[in-house]
C-alpha cells in the first residue's frame, strides 16, 4: 500500500479526513463539479490524473464525489483505496479491528439494448454481469457471486472460450429502495471496452459478432439485461466483498438496438444528481 509523503492515498491523493461516509461516484472527471455545485458548501477539492475529490455538505449531508475514470481497472484502484482509507491504519498499515461500511452510489451514462428502452430514462443495475474477469483476481467470491442467475447466463451465452467468465453480483437492495419505483430496472452489463467488447467494430473483426444480440434475448424470470457501461461489477463485487453498500444508476443515452440518441443527456443527468441527492438526504 503506498502512501504520498502527505500521508494520502496514493492514487486518489486523499486523507482518511477527506472522505464522506456516502461517495458519489462518476466517470468523467469533469461531472464531479457538476454535482458538488449542487452542494451547501464544499470543505475539500482534490485531483490526482482522472480522479477528482470534491467533499461538502447538501442538506447538513455530508458527502463526497469521486471520479473514476473509465473501466474496470480504474475501479479496481478506486474500491480498494477507499476502502483502505477507512478500514485500514494508514500509520501500521494494519487492518483496523471495527470495518466502517460506506455508501457508494455511481451514476453514469449507459446504452439501452432492449428496444423499448427509451433515451434519458434512469436505469438502476439491480445487478452486475461482468465480462471483464476482475473479480476472479481475487477469493472467496463465490460468496458474493449470484451463482444460480450467473450459470444461466453462461450457459445461454456463446462467447469465444478465450474470453473472461462472465460473472453477476447484485446491488444493495436498500439502497436500490431508496429510488422511485417506475425507474427503470434490471441487469447492466458491464464490458472491459467500448468498441469489441461492446460489439462495435470500426476496423477490426468482432469474435463474437452476435453479442448484442445474445444480451438482449437473454431472461430469467423478470429480470432481463437493460444496458451496457463499463464498471459496475467492479463496483458490486469488490463492495460486496468488502462489506460497503453500492449501487449503480444510469441515464439511457442511447438505444443500440434502435439507434435512438439522447438529445440532451447533460439535462437529464443534472436531474438524476438532484433526485440522487434528495434521496440520500431523506
Amino acid at each position: 500500500m503506498i502512501l504520498t509523503p502527505e500521508g494520502c492515498i496514493y492514487h486518489l491523493n486523499i486523507r482518511p479526513e477527506h472522505l464522506a461516509d456516502t461517495i458519489i461516484l462518476v466517470g468523467d472527471p469533469d461531472r464531479v463539479p457538476v454535482v458538488s455545485a449542487f452542494f451547501d458548501e464544499i470543505e475539500f477539492r482534490g485531483q490526482n490524473r482522472e480522479i477528482v475529490t470534491h467533499t461538502g455538505y447538501y442538506k447538513q449531508r455530508r458527502l463526497t464525489v469521486m471520479s473514476t475514470g473509465m473501466g474496470p481497472d480504474n475501479i479496481d484502484i478506486v474500491i480498494n483505496e477507499l476502502d483502505a482509507l477507512v478500514n485500514i491504519d494508514l500509520e501500521r498499515k494494519l487492518p483496523k479491528e471495527r470495518l466502517k461500511s460506506l455508501k457508494i452510489i455511481r451514476l453514469g451514462t449507459s446504452g439501452a439494448v432492449q428496444p423499448d428502452i427509451e433515451v434519458d430514462r434512469f436505469a438502476i443495475a439491480e445487478y452486475a454481469l461482468g465480462l471483464d474477469g476482475l473479480l476472479h483476481f481475487y477469493g472467496d467470491v463465490d460468496k458474493v457471486i449470484a451463482q444460480p442467475l450467473t450459470t444461466d447466463f453462461i450457459r445461454h451465452f456463446r462467447a469465444p472460450e478465450d474470453t473472461p467468465t462472465p460473472y453477476i453480483v447484485s446491488c444493495f437492495p436498500e439502497l436500490s429502495h431508496l429510488f422511485d419505483p417506475d425507474w427503470l430496472r434490471g441487469i447492466t452489463v458491464t464490458a472491459p471496452g467500448f468498441y469489441g467488447p461492446q460489439g462495435r467494430s470500426l476496423r477490426l473483426p468482432l469474435s463474437n459478432p452476435d453479442l448484442i444480440d445474445q444480451l438482449s434475448a437473454f431472461k430469467a424470470g423478470d429480470l432481463r439485461i437493460i444496458n451496457f457501461e463499463m464498471e459496475s461489477s467492479g463496483i458490486y463485487g469488490l463492495c460486496k466483498l468488502m462489506g460497503h453498500q453500492c449501487l449503480t444508476i444510469c441515464v439511457i443515452v442511447a438505444n443500440r438496438i434502435n439507434s435512438a440518441y439522447s438529445k440532451d443527456y447533460h439535462a437529464s443527468m443534472k436531474k438524476l444528481i438532484r433526485e440522487v441527492l434528495d434521496k440520500i438526504v431523506q
